[in-house]
């Protein structure tokens, strides 16, 4: 490969901000790299769209970062869109490599011996084929109990991580897995903004999961092996777009990036 392709920027897109959780994995792994963020807050939540709207959204945003941006990888920062596309994006674009969110089912299962796991995400998600592939893997190792929980990504969308009225639906929710679950797995990328919330309601033995650092490294792995690495040294530029391009929204975008740990 040459340089001038190792300096491309990296595309990175979700169904809207959540997404950014994944971003800020991956800039902590590669900071010397340039990055698009394009969020499609005007489309979400995906999760509960069908499976072919939700493909021919993220096949429009690739297509844009591939022509436009002339991006070298990608990464769909969506587990919705993940289950939805992947597969297909990955066969129309060989030549990109393209990076997929997946629950962290099996860390979560791993974790202690007959484990019981509540696993929060979209309905789209939880429907899939995909992911009760990803279930039945697992199956024999621990119990896995699905949760749709679509109104935190509104939540998120709306940068509301931490009021009264997230906190009574959490508690609305998870009320039935109190003290019956030993580890929580975020399903979609915009839960890991209200892991805090989602920790102080279902108890702080019980441990969280969320996919965002795995795919950074699978991104870092498939960039080393394709020779694709920045040799910048200097710190890489994060550019957000948004298909609600509103002043507050992309506001969000840069909050939610430099939000404390």
């Amino acid at each position: 490969m040459t340089e001038n392709k190792a300096l491309a920027p990296i595309g990175v897109f979700d169904s809207g901000l959540g997404g950014i959780s994944v971003l800020r994995e991956i800039y902590k792994l590669m900071p010397n790299e340039r990055y698009y963020f394009f969020g499609d807050s005007k489309n979400a939540p995906y999760g509960t769209k069908s499976v072919a709207k939700v493909k021919a959204l993220s096949e429009a945003i690739v297509e844009d970062f591939i022509q436009q941006k002339k991006v070298k990888a990608i990464v769909i920062a969506c587990n919705t869109a993940t289950s939805a596309a992947a597969t297909y994006l990955r066969q129309k674009y060989p030549e990109i490599p393209i990076v997929g969110l997946e629950p962290a089912v099996k860390p979560a299962i791993l974790h202690q011996t007959d484990s019981k796991v509540l696993v929060m995400a979209t309905p789209l998600t939880l429907k899939e084929e995909k992911f009760n592939h990803l279930m039945e893997r697992f199956a024999d190792q621990g119990e896995i109990i699905k949760l749709p929980a679509p109104k935190l990504v509104e939540f998120v969308e709306k940068g509301e991580l931490d009021s009264a009225e997230l906190y009574a639906y959490l508690e609305d929710i998870l009320a039935p897995y109190k003290g019956n679950v030993d580890s929580v797995v975020l399903g979609c990328t915009h839960f890991p903004f209200v892991k805090k919330a989602i920790q102080d309601v279902i108890g702080k033995d019980v441990a969280v999961f969320d996919g965002g650092a795995g795919a950074a490294r699978e991104l870092k792995h498939l960039l080393t092996q394709k020779q694709l690495l920045s040799p910048n040294q200097a710190v890489g530029e994060i550019t957000f777009e948004n298909s609600n391009a509103t002043p507050g929204e992309l506001e969000l975008s840069q909050k939610l990036m430099n939000l404390a740990d």
